[in-house]
């Protein structure tokens, strides 16, 4: 089950532009450290998932909508990535006391596995 999705482009205002004016979902700025990607919110305030500039730690990311996966242990989730034909994408980032990565299946699609360690 994805637990989360977010799609990373060059053009990210006009992509949540976009994304406002199709499926009336609303944005919520995140700064980024000079510039804004955004969490995209339903009209009851559920979050969607996120529209990120590719740029930053977000650079080495792949285009197109990825879903993230929950996994109960990054680490070795990342090993067995390795070891069945996969490919670790970058490095594992952080969302509070959560970890994630973006990894390519041995088919070549995107996907990221996140650990939740803050419940």
């Amino acid at each position: 089950m994805s637990s989360w999705c977010d799609i990373t482009t060059e053009h990210a205002e006009n992509l949540v532009s976009f994304y406002e004016s199709v499926m009336g979902w609303k944005k919520e700025p995140i700064d980024m450290g000079g510039y804004n990607d955004y969490v995209m919110m339903s009209s009851d305030g559920t979050p969607i998932g996120g529209i990120c500039h590719k740029k930053g730690v977000n650079s080495d990311l792949p285009g197109g909508w990825i879903n993230y996966f929950t996994v109960d242990d990054l680490t070795q989730s990342l090993a067995n990535v390795q070891t069945k034909g996969g490919k670790q994408v970058g490095e594992i980032k952080h969302h509070g006391e959560d970890r994630f990565c973006t990894i390519l299946d041995p088919s070549g699609a995107a996907c990221a596995l996140y650990e939740k360690n803050g419940e």
